[in-house]
């Protein structure tokens, strides 16, 4: 009998883990979409109630010129892991790789994708975007954004889009190395503002720093993307355009 008491219990306790691990799951259509992850979870809040969230619409007649400083990338090679993690495709970044924003380091993490684009440019959305997400010592985040258009095959995000898992939850690890440094365009111009994460808990502080000048994939490309994440995760794994309420908005004066 007390056996039997144990394994109800048990039973009991893994089922209430189970909804509460359902309740907070979340998506990009139907009722666990961006309209309803502020309800979702306790954890989840700032999804509504937050007054800084990514993404934007950035406005150049909004945005406002300012002599802002450099930022310092300093990114070495990574063996490439890249995850499907149910919601993106994920390159998960060696140690060692960071950036200096605002006079303060912050380490690569990560960088993943999302199609189409979660930021617009002047309203015009774009086939896909990147996210290159860093973290400070005290736990700040700061992202790079870059925006991705239709246009030539692009060979330094080959070995990335042939090897992108198909499955959630999976993950491959291919024997060529990569630098984030090759995937940037040119110009390292930017835009940037106050925001936060645009999936949850969607948390408010991040330093966005968003290139002003796209890069080009191939259509094919660019497809590729599309068709794993459709069958992986949704139709489309990018959260709309949040209010800017007020927030400043600079684009560094080297645009001149």
């Amino acid at each position: 009998m007390r056996l039997l008491t144990r394994l109800s219990l048990w039973a009991l306790s893994l089922a209430l883990v189970s909804f509460i691990a359902l309740a907070a799951d979340w998506g990009y259509e139907g009722k666990t979409g961006p309209d309803f992850w502020g309800g979702l979870s306790e954890d989840f809040a700032l999804c509504a109630a937050g007054k800084s969230q990514s993404p934007i619409n950035i406005v150049d007649s909004v945005a406002t010129r300012a002599d802002l400083k450099d930022i310092e990338f300093h990114y070495d090679e990574t063996a490439l892991t890249i995850l499907n993690n149910g919601h993106t495709i994920e390159v998960e970044y060696d140690s060692g790789s960071y950036i200096i924003l605002d006079g303060i380091r912050f380490d690569l993490v990560q960088f993943h994708f999302h199609a189409p684009s979660e930021h617009m440019l002047n309203g015009h959305q774009f086939p896909m975007e990147m996210h290159l997400v860093h973290k400070s010592a005290d736990g700040e985040l700061a992202v790079i954004g870059l925006l991705i258009q239709e246009g030539q095959e692009n060979p330094a995000f080959k070995d990335i889009l042939e090897n992108m898992p198909k499955e959630a939850s999976e993950e491959s690890h291919v024997i060529a190395r990569l630098n984030a440094d090759d995937l940037l365009p040119a110009s390292r111009t930017t835009y940037r503002y106050s925001g936060s994460l645009t999936t949850p808990p969607c948390t408010e502080g991040v330093r966005w720093s968003f290139l002003t000048e796209a890069v080009e994939l191939a259509k094919e490309q660019i497809q590729s993307y599309a068709d794993v994440i459709r069958e992986s995760c949704c139709t489309f794994n990018n959260r709309p355009v949040q209010p800017l309420n007020g927030r400043e908005l600079l684009l560094d004066l080297s645009e001149d």
